[in-house]
């Protein structure tokens, strides 16, 4: 079993928010991240994936490819977009670094299906203080 990491990029506005909250429930509970005008991150994004090395390759997936994955499914949804309105895949989900993370997973783990290599992990740094790691669903 081996594992290979892939690092990509990618800048985006959100707002954490409940629509059923008020302005001043909002801003108890999420603070300064529930400005109604937005903020921004620049967002850096490890996927980890595993499995077996192909002895034809040398490979686990070839890394042009993954990085080709991770851009068509994820970053380029992403990439200078507002979360809460322009990402298909976080429509009517709280715009938080966890749930982001978790739909990354399920784009990529859809997309890595007929792959040799499995998903392992999705890193999102948020801020070079605040990251989040998610391994999958439970089983």
């Amino acid at each position: 079993m081996i594992f290979v990491s892939r690092r990509e990029r990618f800048n985006a506005a959100h707002r954490l928010f409940k629509p059923d909250y008020s302005d001043e429930k909002n801003l108890e509970v999420f603070g300064k991240c529930s400005n109604p005008n937005w903020h921004g991150h620049n967002y850096i994004l490890y996927v980890t994936v595993r499995g077996e090395v192909n002895t034809d390759t040398g490979f686990l997936i070839d890394l042009k490819d993954l990085s080709e994955i991770i851009n068509k499914y994820v970053i380029d949804k992403l990439d200078h977009k507002n979360i809460n309105l322009d990402v298909d895949f976080m429509k009517g989900k709280l715009a938080s670094s966890e749930n982001l993370a978790i739909s990354i997973w399920s784009e990529l783990d859809k997309a890595l299906k007929d792959s040799n290599a499995d998903l392992y992990m999705v890193k999102l740094y948020e801020t070079e203080n605040n990251i989040v790691e998610y391994y999958g669903p439970e089983i």
